[in-house]
């Protein structure tokens, strides 16, 4: 004898395939809204790069040396109130990159209030950015550096302002982009 009501209800096949197609889309755009999310950081950094080179640039434009090697900051227009800093020793070399961060945000050419003694700039994926002279991969100069970076996003960073390989060009790495690590130091000379 059949127990079963013929009033019983359940999900037929295609009920459940529909659920399953709508799930699946809804995890495809949130994926590809994390890796937007991830493309445009990239970007950011990419362009964090240009903009704090520009400033650079400016700065030494204005004044003649570097922010951080400046050895007249102290006697500079903004050198005064909150801005009061210190000088570098004028060399061309940017060996204090406190003190740069410092100048180039007193001269008004970036964001940002520093001390010049323990404030960092910062990127997009929370590192430090420093800019300073420095020795990586047979290359030395003044540079920026960005500090803690997936090995994926610092590769694709190398790719869009260089030639995406850690050893060579305007952009090095600390290490080779091996997948699934952290890149100490990407950085790109100026």
């Amino acid at each position: 004898m059949d127990t079963k009501s013929k009033n019983q209800k359940g999900f037929t096949l295609i009920e459940l395939a529909i659920v399953l197609v709508i799930i699946g889309i809804i995890l495809g755009a949130v994926l590809k809204g994390q890796e937007m999310i991830n493309s445009a950081k990239i970007k950011n950094v990419g362009e964090q790069y240009r903009s704090l080179m520009a400033a650079v640039y400016s700065y030494q434009d204005k004044y003649q040396q570097f922010p951080g090697d400046d050895n007249a900051a102290t006697s500079r227009s903004w050198a005064t109130g909150k801005c009061e800093t210190t000088s570098g020793n004028g060399n061309g070399q940017i060996t204090e990159y406190y003190a740069a961060a410092e100048h180039l945000a007193c001269a008004g050419l970036i964001a940002g209030s520093y001390n010049g003694t323990s404030e960092n700039i910062k990127h997009k994926y929370g590192g430090d950015v420093l800019i300073y002279y420095d020795a990586i991969q047979g290359k030395t100069g003044n540079l920026i550096r960005f500090d803690n970076l997936s090995a994926e996003n610092a590769q694709a960073v190398d790719a869009m302002v260089d030639d995406g390989i850690y050893n060579s060009g305007t952009c090095r790495a600390s290490a080779a982009y091996t997948a699934g690590t952290t890149i100490a130091q990407l950085v790109c000379f100026i």
